[in-house]
């Protein structure tokens, strides 16, 4: 994803490359991060968080939960915006990064892909309207690195899906079925995990009917849609001095 960032950034004509982090203990450190995408740049990668940022207008962050409130702090330091592309984040640290938040301008979403985004409002028109006599299913996929299951992108699936029905997505979803467990009770919301190979993301939500069915499916090809939207989530912030965002706020959808 850092490079595909990179890449999204060098090619962007109203960005420009501050710098590109690594962990302390990368082979690439002190490279120049555009020979990493086939772009000489002139910026070398660094594991240095607090001096790239004091040079840096937003930090866009794609890392694991506990590195992602570091470097928050750091972002809130120096009066960085931040966009979280992160996923994983318990009850306790979202709350970290609404206070965050308080300070600095956040854009925070488990998808930062514009047509995610699309997919998460036609969720919420399709299920107003399905909204008696169709069991829900969200089946997601990804490569086999992925550390945390359903992902983010599904479970606010879930959500719009579960807030568009007046459910709440704690108490109807289940996400593990084994043995007999059985009928399927008509309010539940599930979810299926699939781990494998070198899966991008794909997201499908099924509504299914007696005698039909409904399918919203959103596939990643490639990981340029992630950072084309964390760019657009930039350039969203440039005016804004503080406040938690998502990137429906970013695309005019709420």
């Amino acid at each position: 994803m850092g490079r595909t960032l990179i890449e999204a950034v060098l090619a962007a004509e109203a960005a420009q490359l501050a710098a590109a982090l690594e962990q302390p203990d990368s082979p690439l450190l002190g490279k120049d991060a555009g020979e990493l995408v086939g772009q000489p740049c002139g910026v070398a990668v660094s594991s240095d968080v607090d001096a790239a940022l004091a040079r840096a207008d937003c930090l866009i962050d794609f890392t694991r939960p506990e590195g992602t409130l570091r470097h928050l702090e750091i972002c809130r330091k120096h009066g960085v915006h931040m966009v979280i592309g992160t996923t994983g984040f318990s009850t306790e640290q979202k709350l970290a990064i609404q206070d965050a938040s308080r300070d600095i301008p956040v854009v925070f979403a488990p998808n930062m892909a514009v047509g995610v985004n699309a997919v998460f409002k036609l969720l919420d028109v399709a299920a107003r309207i399905l909204n008696e006599g169709y069991d829900i299913e969200v089946i997601e996929a990804h490569h086999r690195h992925k550390v945390d299951a359903p992902s983010g992108t599904a479970l606010r699936m879930g959500e719009v899906v579960a807030e568009a029905l007046g459910r709440d997505l704690g108490e109807c979803a289940v996400y593990s079925r084994y043995g007999h467990t059985g009928e399927r009770p008509a309010t539940q919301i599930g979810f299926s995990t699939i781990r494998g190979g070198d899966i991008v993301g794909d997201h499908t939500v099924l509504f299914a009917g007696t005698g039909e069915r409904v399918e919203i499916t959103h596939k990643s090809a490639s990981r340029m849609p992630y950072a084309q939207g964390s760019l657009r989530a930039a350039r969203f912030m440039r005016d804004k001095t503080h406040g938690l965002y998502d990137m429906q706020d970013v695309l005019g959808l709420r």
